[in-house]
């Protein structure tokens, strides 16, 4: 079920009717029956999967906190890991595996025989799986103890709005909500019914116009030349933050609508200076997830510089696999490592933002937007080997096509401008400490937008199919 789909409207404002009149326990009995019910609607086998993944971590979280011995308490934890990584390497990486295994043995003179199996990969599992994994590390380290209620548990794992992309929940964070009474004040359905027009003017206006953009020179690599890539990486750009922020920011709306507050998961990335910061604004439920829990483990940077790069490689290495089982995802994960280590050895530690003039943020601004282009293009490529071919094209001339430009600065302009007065202002709800009748005009112009440019029951979020 897509949240930019009319079966999904017409879903939430049941539940949501049902919700409002209930007492805490029985909204979250029903918000564990809306949530296995919205994750059943893609294919209803994958239930047992989420359940099972539910099941093991309740249980062995329960475990840890009752064992006084530390190996044991340890035994456990790795029971966890094993058994949440191993659900997601086996229905995410087993043909990416095996397949590279095949190639390796065959460039060495030799003819095995390959072994796939017709796996589906299961929705938003990358996601939950990583949000269950944290559950258990946390109890482990004693940041919060362990729930004994199931229902309470279960509703965290598999809560709707966020589980098939995201935010990447902690259980410090939105377990106490879950375990309280929510208030559902005048305050939070302004701000939630902001960030689902937000949302859907992001992804049905921006994410899904840009398409039509991206996908004819990635899918055709051999047919395209010059600028005509290069507007295509960059309205790749836009089109994966609107689809990816635009998913984000509709689950927080209709979270805050049902008295829920879900982590910041963007914050206006395009206009960090330097690796580090875009790291700070761009999935940061992610990148904290993979700081706290991989980096810091490793042994972060407390070790000498050597290591410190070293754990920085590994860490968006992993990050740029969890993204997907391709050799474009690795290449990625490689490409961003190496930009994290590079400013580390050149600049040091990254100064904030408001201690640098104007003019050098400016400048600064635009370099990282190149660097970070150069990344979305090892992203989106379908294989290396259309990368090869982008590549080499990309030094060919082509007209410019001046009518995707036109195209682009139309659809993003209001875009643009909200995110500059966010940067400025440094609130991300400042649009609602404006006057009532410029906030309307906003309003009015993104529902115009939507009207006339919306592709409404349009395509999947791109981040399903992590």
């Amino acid at each position: 079920m897509l949240f930019n789909s009319f079966q999904f409207v017409f879903f939430f404002l049941i539940v949501y009717s049902i919700y409002v009149i209930l007492n805490r326990k029985w909204q979250n009995g029903l918000l564990l029956v809306a949530s296995y019910v919205f994750y059943g609607w893609w294919d209803w086998r994958f239930l047992s999967l989420i359940a099972v993944s539910t099941v093991i971590d309740y249980v062995l979280a329960l475990q840890i906190d009752q064992r006084d011995k530390e190996s044991q308490r340890k035994f456990f934890l790795i029971l966890s890991c094993i058994a949440n990584l191993g659900l997601l390497g086996f229905f995410k990486y087993f043909n990416f595996f095996t397949e590279s295994a095949v190639e390796i043995i065959r460039w060495m003179g030799f003819t095995p025989d390959p072994v796939t199996l017709n796996i589906v990969l299961p929705v938003g599992i990358s996601f939950y799986t990583f949000q269950t994994m944290s559950y258990t590390i946390d109890v482990y380290r004693g940041h919060l103890k362990p729930t004994r209620n199931f229902l309470d548990y279960s509703v965290y794992v598999s809560f709707f709005p966020q589980l098939v992309a995201g935010p990447i929940e902690r259980a410090t964070h939105f377990l106490p909500q879950v375990q309280n009474e929510r208030t559902i004040t005048y305050q939070r359905i302004r701000e939630g019914a902001w960030l689902i027009l937000l949302g859907y003017f992001k992804k049905v206006v921006i994410a899904d116009n840009l398409a039509d953009i991206v996908n004819p020179v990635f899918n055709d690599p051999s047919a395209h030349h010059g600028l005509t890539i290069v507007i295509a990486i960059y309205a790749f750009a836009f089109q994966i933050y609107g689809d990816f922020s635009g998913y984000s920011d509709i689950a927080r709306g209709v979270s805050k609508l049902m008295g829920f507050d879900l982590m910041v998961n963007f914050r206006m990335p395009y206009f960090a200076q330097n690796p580090q910061e875009f790291w700070r604004r761009w999935h940061i439920s992610l990148s904290t997830w993979l700081r706290d829990y991989l980096y810091i483990s490793l042994g972060g940077n407390k070790d000498g510089p050597l290591k410190t790069y070293r754990n920085l490689f590994l860490t968006m290495l992993l990050g740029g696999l969890w993204h997907g089982a391709a050799w474009n995802f690795v290449l990625w994960g490689i490409y961003q490592g190496g930009l994290l280590i590079f400013h580390r050895l050149i600049f040091g530690r990254s100064k904030e933002p408001e201690k640098i003039h104007l003019g050098r943020r400016i400048v600064n601004i635009a370099i990282m937007f190149q660097f970070v282009c150069v990344g979305w293009l090892l992203f989106r490529v379908n294989s290396m080997a259309d990368l090869s071919v982008l590549i080499q094209n990309l030094f060919a001339w082509e007209t410019i096509p001046w009518i995707w430009v036109g195209y682009m600065a139309v659809v993003l302009t209001p875009l643009l401008l909200l995110q500059l007065n966010k940067e400025v202002s440094g609130d991300l709800l400042h649009i609602k400490k404006w006057r009532p009748s410029a906030r309307l005009a906003v309003y009015l112009i993104l529902l115009a937008y939507i009207a006339l440019f919306g592709k409404v029951d349009g395509g999947e979020f791109i981040y399903f199919q992590f």
